[in-house]
């Protein structure tokens, strides 16, 4: 079967976010078929509505060779990275949807999961804020995977202090932290001689990149890094480099289904999905349940972007399922489908 790209489109659900939301999506055509994918930032729609021009003629079932085309125009730059996953990710839409299949079935040659755990992040509570150290026993017992807290750095802050609150917060069970990359070294260095590690599931982003210097002081910690890489990054080698207990990429952030593939492929870290791409996420989690054990649920923002698409998901004790339409269940509320 060819599926030869005749148009691409965007369109804009600006009216049914909120101040600030990803609100572009962007349509893959061929013929009266349709693939989607979105809601995307709107540097990243701009640098895939450049580069839609050179997927007109393409095959969208070639992925591979799509898709090395698509990296080829990118640019070099973060957003360059994200409208390569973006166009991608519309490209298996619309493989699937004239498959009548969702695209998990087309990742896999065995049967896929309906049902995807899932872990619960609340980016927006801090564990350093009063009141927070309450909140996580109740949220964990909802039936989540684990959850997941930041743990920011702010004037004053140290290692012993954030050991401690960690200590607290993880009453009921483990949880994992994120530092979205605000420790100083001597931060990293305190911490890592005070934590708990029984405490602790992760240690999300300590350090601003992936310079294995930076993580040196935290040795023995289980890590996680991921979200930040792009196709631009030698993924193997930061992995070899940093030995992270977890690779958090981000679906369509490292290049879109057909790079995720891969790097499952050429790796064996366990790959918890983040959450900003969740719809890939969940097809990725259900087609290779053993590499990807959990996706993250966002829940200070993915209500807000599951109203933007035509089949929304909710989860419900602690997973989510997989979207009950063919393709990725990324095709936005109130457009000419």
């Amino acid at each position: 079967m060819c599926l030869q790209i005749d148009a691409v489109d965007f369109t804009d659900l600006a009216e049914h976010a909120g101040p600030g939301d990803d609100t572009v999506f962007v349509a893959v055509r061929a013929g009266h078929a349709t693939g989607w994918y979105g809601p995307l930032a709107a540097e990243v729609a701009r640098c895939a509505h450049a580069m839609a021009p050179a997927l007109l003629g393409s095959d969208a079932t070639d992925h591979d060779n799509l898709h090395e085309h698509l990296v080829r125009i990118a640019p070099q730059a973060r957003a360059g990275s994200w409208a390569v996953g973006a166009l991608d990710c519309a490209a298996w839409d619309l493989h699937a949807r004239t498959e009548d299949r969702p695209v998990a079935a087309l990742l896999t040659r065995t049967r896929h999961m309906r049902q995807i755990r899932a872990y619960s992040s609340w980016l927006s509570r801090d564990l350093a804020h009063p009141g927070a150290t309450d909140l996580v026993p109740q949220i964990a017992a909802q039936g989540w995977a684990f959850t997941k807290w930041s743990l920011r750095h702010q004037p004053g802050t140290r290692g012993g202090a954030l050991a401690h609150q960690l200590h607290a917060a993880a009453s009921v069970e483990p949880v994992a932290v994120d530092a979205v990359g605000t420790w100083p070294a001597t931060l990293r260095a305190e911490f890592a001689a005070a934590a708990d590690r029984a405490a602790l599931v992760w240690l999300e982003d300590p350090a601003p990149t992936h310079d294995p210097g930076l993580y040196r002081p935290l040795g023995g910690l289980p890590l996680a890094i991921g979200e930040r890489l792009t196709l631009h990054d030698d993924i193997s080698a930061v992995l070899a480099a940093i030995q992270p207990a977890v690779l958090t990429l981000d679906v369509v952030g490292c290049g879109g289904i057909t790079a995720a593939q891969r790097i499952l492929e050429g790796t064996s870290t366990p790959v918890y999905p983040h959450g900003r791409s969740l719809q890939p996420a969940l097809h990725l989690a259900a087609a290779h349940p053993h590499r990807v054990p959990a996706v993250e649920y966002r829940q200070q923002w993915e209500p807000g972007r599951q109203h933007l698409y035509a089949s929304p998901v909710e989860p419900h004790a602690g997973s989510l399922p997989l979207p009950a339409v063919p393709g990725l269940g990324a095709t936005p509320r109130s457009c000419p489908c």
